[in-house]
């Protein structure tokens, strides 16, 4: 027997009791022929990428479990022909590995400390100091590096 886990993507206009019932299908599959499951993890609503079968949204679930080649097809072959799926995918799941859902928090701004010494207004020196930079701030006013340049090479003034 092999270990799988597939990701869903469930149609999220769908009654909660219909995901149930495509999830219980897919155990009830995985049971009867003698396979093992491991866990169902639900990730909830996301908003999708780009838009699948006009929706801007979808329900995402993990499953993980042990099963045969063909207990995989069969849950696949159900999978495919369901209207409330919108995608899934099936591979092989890496012992000791743990698939986790995305976090929501993965834009916000990490503060790192950083010492040494800070000029103040006028450009002098100041005592050292302890100051925290957030790395994914970007300051409209600043150009960027490759700007900035009055004089191109090559040009001269007249």
């Amino acid at each position: 027997m092999t270990t799988y886990e597939i990701l869903l993507l469930l149609d999220p206009e769908q009654a909660e009791a219909r995901q149930d019932d495509i999830l219980a299908r897919a155990r009830d599959l995985v049971e009867k022929n003698d396979g093992e499951w491991h866990s169902h993890d639900a990730w909830g609503r996301r908003r999708l990428a780009y838009p699948i079968a006009h929706k801007e949204e979808g329900v995402y679930h993990l499953v993980v479990f042990d099963a045969e080649a063909a207990t995989l097809q069969e849950i696949s072959r159900v999978l495919k022909i369901d209207d409330a799926v919108l995608r899934h995918l099936a591979t092989r799941h890496i012992a000791g590995s743990r698939t986790s859902a995305p976090r929501d928090d993965a834009a916000a701004p990490v503060s790192v400390p950083v010492t040494g010494t800070v000029p103040d207004d006028d450009g002098a020196v100041a005592e050292p100091a302890e100051a925290v930079v957030s790395e994914t701030t970007v300051s409209e006013d600043d150009e960027p590096e490759y700007a900035g340049a009055e004089e191109q090479p090559g040009e001269e003034e007249e």
